[in-house]
C-alpha cells in the first residue's frame, strides 16, 4: 500500500530510481564521505604525533626528571607540563609515559630525536590546542581579520558603484556595467605576481615616487610589510564584482513607490537611503558578503604568493604532509567548516528576525535619475579608476611575460617573447598545460552529464528529497576547495585513488564537483525556459523519453549547456587550492601548481610563470566572452550568491 501511494505521488520509474541512486552514490563518495571522515578524525586521536625535538645527546630516558628541552617543547606547542606530571619508563629507557592531570603522553626515543605522541580516544584536545598554540591561535585571528577587512573594503567599494550604475541613467552605462565585472575574470593567484613587482621596495610605484622626489631611495616604502595588506588589496580588487552583482540586483528589485512615498513625507536623500533603500537591499548585501568573507577567509593561493603564512589555509596546506600522524589539520578543517556554517547561520538569523517583502512589488520600472555632463564625468572617473587599478597587477604580469629582466626601472627596458618560447621546452610548463587540459576536459564532460541529470530531475520529475538534491548540488558554492581537497587526501590515502601516487581521478572529480553548481544552474534555466508541452507532444506521437530529450529538449537548451560547460572548463583550468594540495608529483602538476613552483626559480621563474599566467587569463577571458554570447543577461546570475 505504501509503495503504491509513493509511486502515485512521485515519478519513480526504474530509470529515475537508477539515476537517483547513482547521484546519491556519487555525492556520498566524493562529497559527504570526505567531510564525514574529516570530522571523525578531528574528534579522535590515538597515538598521534604532537611534535619532535632533538634529544640533545640524552642517553636512556629515566623517571627521575624531565629534561628542560622536553618541557620547552611542550611549552612551545601550547601544552606546558605541570610540576606534578607523573613519569614512567618502559622498554629499557626508550619509551617514556607522562601522565599530567589525566592528559597522557608517550615520548619515544628514535635515534637522536624525541617524538612526543598524545594518547587518547574521543577528545576535543586538538581544538583546545588550536587556541593555546601561539602559531595556530595567531593564524585563526589573522584569517578572521583578513575576511572581515576584505568584506568591509569590498562593501565600501561596491556600494557607490552599484548605486551609480543602477540609479543613474547616462550614455554608456551598459558598457560600464560590463566593464565593472572585468576584474572578476582575472585570477588573483596570477595577479599577485604582478602586484609584488609593482609594490616591491624598488618596484615601479616606489621608483615613480623617487622620480618625483617624494621619497628618497634609502626611504623606499615597504608597502605590504608582512604581506597582509597585499593580500587584502588583491582580494578586494578581485571580489568586489561579486559584491557589486548582489547589491545591484537587490537595489534594482526595490519597489520605487516606497522610496517615492518616503520622499513625499519629506525624507532627504541620506535619510531615504538609510531608512528605506539600505534595509530593503540587506538580504542581497548579506548574500554577497557571505561569499566574499568565505572566499577571503579560505583563499590559499594569494597568501602563498605574498608569503603571508600565518593564516588557516596555509596551516592546513602545510599539514597535508603529516596528515597520518598529526590530527591538527583535521581540527583546523573542521573549524573552518564550522565557522562557515556559523557565518551563514548568523546572517540568516539576522535577516530572519526582520521582514523585507514589498507588498506592492510587481513589474515596475527602475527608479532612475538622469545626470548631467559633470555627473557623467564623475561616474566615468570613478568606475574607470576602479577598473584601472584592478587590472594594474595583471598589466604588470603581461609586462613580466615579455621581458628578460625587470629590475630597477619603472617599465621593462627590453621586450622579448622568449618566455613564451620557454613554455614549450621547460620540464614543468608544457606538461602542466597538457595535464590541465586533460583534467579540465574530463571534469567538464562529467559536469555536463551530472548537471543535465540533476537539472532534469529538479525541473521535470516529482522525486522525493528534491530540496536535498538541490542543496547538495549547490553545496560546493559554500564549500572551499581547500576543505574538500584536504578531505580527499585524508580519506583516499592508501587506496587506488591515493593522490600521492596518481591524483588524476581525484583532480578530475574535484574540479567537477567545485564547478557543478554553474552547470546545474545553466541547465536548470534552460529546462525552465523550455515548455513541457513540446516534450509531451513528442511522446504522444510515439517518441521515447530518450528520443524526445535528444531531438526536442537538447536543441532548445544547447546554449545553456555550452555556456555552463565553457565556464566549468575555464575555471577548472585555473583552479588553485585543489591543485596545490592534490598534485604532489611533478608529472601530475596542472598549470597553477607549475606556476607556484616556477616562482621559486631565482633567475627566470617569475617571467616564465607570468607567461603561463597570461595564457590562463586569455583562456578565461575568451571563455567568459563565449559564455556571455550564449547566456546573455543571465550570465551574471551564475555569480550571485
Amino acid at each position: 500500500m505504501f509503495s503504491r501511494s509513493l509511486l502515485r505521488k512521485y515519478d519513480l520509474t526504474p530509470t529515475t530510481l537508477f539515476f537517483l541512486v547513482a547521484l546519491a552514490a556519487f555525492f556520498f563518495i566524493f562529497l559527504i564521505y570526505p567531510l564525514a571522515y574529516v570530522f571523525s578524525q578531528a574528534f579522535y586521536s590515538g597515538n598521534r604525533l604532537l611534535f619532535s625535538i632533538d634529544s640533545g645527546g640524552e642517553g636512556e630516558l629515566d623517571d627521575s626528571f624531565i629534561p628542560e628541552s622536553l618541557r620547552q617543547g611542550f611549552g612551545d606547542n601550547g601544552i606546558p607540563l605541570s610540576q606534578d606530571a607523573v613519569v614512567s619508563v618502559e622498554e629499557a629507557g626508550n619509551i617514556w609515559r607522562i601522565n599530567d592531570g589525566g592528559q597522557k603522553y608517550i615520548v619515544e626515543k628514535e635515534e637522536d630525536r624525541l617524538s612526543v605522541y598524545y594518547k587518547s580516544g574521543l577528545s576535543f584536545s586538538f581544538f583546545k590546542l588550536m587556541f593555546t598554540n601561539p602559531l595556530q591561535r595567531q593564524s585563526i585571528i589573522n584569517s578572521i581579520i583578513l575576511g572581515v577587512v576584505v568584506t568591509l573594503a569590498t562593501t565600501l567599494l561596491s556600494l557607490p558603484l552599484a548605486y551609480c550604475l543602477v540609479r543613474y541613467a547616462f550614455p554608456g552605462r551598459s558598457l560600464l556595467q560590463g566593464l565593472i565585472l572585468v576584474p572578476m575574470v582575472m585570477p588573483p593567484f596570477v595577479g599577485a605576481i604582478g602586484m609584488k613587482q609593482l609594490f616591491a621596495r624598488f618596484g615601479s610605484i616606489n621608483l615613480i615616487l623617487m622620480k618625483l622626489h617624494i621619497i628618497e631611495p634609502q626611504n623606499a616604502i615597504d608597502w605590504f610589510g608582512s604581506g597582509f595588506w597585499g593580500v587584502v588589496l588583491l582580494e578586494v580588487l578581485h571580489l568586489y564584482p561579486i559584491m557589486y552583482l548582489n547589491i545591484a540586483a537587490a537595489m534594482a528589485n526595490i519597489d520605487p513607490s516606497m522610496e517615492e512615498a518616503a520622499e513625499n513625507m519629506g525624507a532627504g536623500k541620506f535619510r531615504l537611503f538609510r531608512t528605506i533603500t539600505l534595509p530593503l537591499m540587506t538580504p542581497g548585501y548579506f548574500a554577497g558578503a557571505s561569499v566574499v568573507f568565505i572566499w577571503a577567509f579560505t583563499d590559499l593561493g594569494v597568501p602563498l604568493i605574498f608569503e603571508y603564512r600565518k593564516v588557516i589555509p596555509i596551516q592546513i596546506y602545510n599539514m597535508v604532509g603529516d596528515i597520518r600522524v598529526n590530527p591538527m589539520g583535521f581540527a583546523l578543517v573542521v573549524m573552518v567548516i564550522l565557522l562557515t556554517v556559523i557565518f551563514f547561520y548568523a546572517s540568516k538569523q539576522f535577516l530572519g528576525g526582520k521582514r523585507y517583502e514589498m507588498m506592492s512589488r510587481g513589474h515596475v520600472d527602475l527608479r532612475e535619475r538622469t545626470v548631467g555632463k559633470i555627473g557623467t564625468v564623475i561616474i566615468y572617473a570613478l568606475v574607470l579608476g576602479v577598473i584601472g587599478i584592478s587590472v594594474l597587477p595583471h598589466i604588470s604580469v603581461a609586462l613580466l611575460s615579455v621581458t628578460q629582466r625587470w629590475s630597477g626601472s619603472i617599465l621593462p627596458s627590453v621586450f622579448t617573447l622568449d618566455q613564451y618560447g620557454k613554455i614549450a621546452s621547460h620540464e614543468l610548463t608544457l606538461p602542466g598545460i597538457k595535464n590541465s587540459l586533460i583534467y579540465s576536459s574530463f571534469s567538464t564532460v562529467l559536469d555536463i552529464i551530472l548537471g543535465i541529470l540533476i537539472a532534469y530531475l529538479l525541473a521535470r520529475k516529482r522525486i522525493p528529497g528534491k530540496n536535498i538534491l538541490d542543496a547538495t548540488a549547490m553545496l560546493p558554492l559554500a564549500l572551499p576547495g581547500l576543505i574538500l581537497a584536504f578531505g580527499y587526501v585524508a580519506c583516499f590515502s592508501g587506496t587506488f585513488l591515493d593522490p600521492r601516487e596518481n591524483p588524476t581521478i581525484l583532480l578530475i572529480v574535484i574540479y567537477s564537483v567545485r564547478r557543478l553548481p554553474y552547470m546545474v544552474r545553466s541547465a536548470y534555466a534552460g529546462f525552465q525556459q523550455t515548455s513541457m508541452a513540446l516534450e509531451e507532444a513528442s511522446q504522444s506521437l510515439g517518441a521515447t523519453p530518450l528520443r524526445t530529450m535528444w531531438k526536442i529538449t537538447f536543441p532548445l537548451i544547447i546554449a545553456n549547456l555550452v555556456a555552463g560547460g565553457i565556464l566549468s572548463f575555464a575555471f577548472a583550468m585555473l583552479e588553485v587550492s585543489s591543485s596545490l594540495i592534490l598534485a604532489m608529483k611533478r608529472e601530475f602538476f596542472p598549470i597553477t601548481k607549475a606556476i607556484y613552483f616556477l616562482l621559486s626559480r631565482i633567475a627566470d621563474g617569475q617571467y616564465i610563470a607570468s607567461a603561463m599566467g597570461m595564457l590562463g587569463m586569455v583562456l578565461l577571458i575568451v571563455s567568459l566572452v563565449l559564455a556571455g554570447r550564449f547566456l546573455g543577461r543571465r550570465m551574471g546570475e551564475l555569480f550571485r550568491a
